[in-house]
């Protein structure tokens, strides 16, 4: 668990944790990212909580769902590329 700062919303607290964790590779591209269940358990938050922190991770292109199987990383685009997918 993580102490929250009261001035921040918590999703964005949590989504700020994901995100470095995604930058530092302890969720390397391609791997499964906590479910809002698992964000639960873990950051003791609401699932609606949960579910913002992976709409905003999907928004800002770093991870992605596929229904039925969860949210993954998204692989990091090069510089100056464009995405043939």
């Amino acid at each position: 668990m993580i102490e929250f700062a009261p001035d921040q919303p918590r999703w964005r607290q949590v989504a700020a944790v994901i995100r470095q964790r995604i930058a530092d590779g302890t969720y390397p591209p391609r791997t499964r990212v906590p479910s809002v269940l698992q964000l639960q358990a873990e950051f003791g938050i609401a699932a609606a909580t949960g579910q913002k922190v992976h709409r905003a991770l999907r928004e800002d292109g770093l991870i992605y769902t596929e229904p039925g199987l969860g949210s993954f990383v998204a692989r990091p685009l090069p510089p100056a590329s464009h995405p043939h997918e």
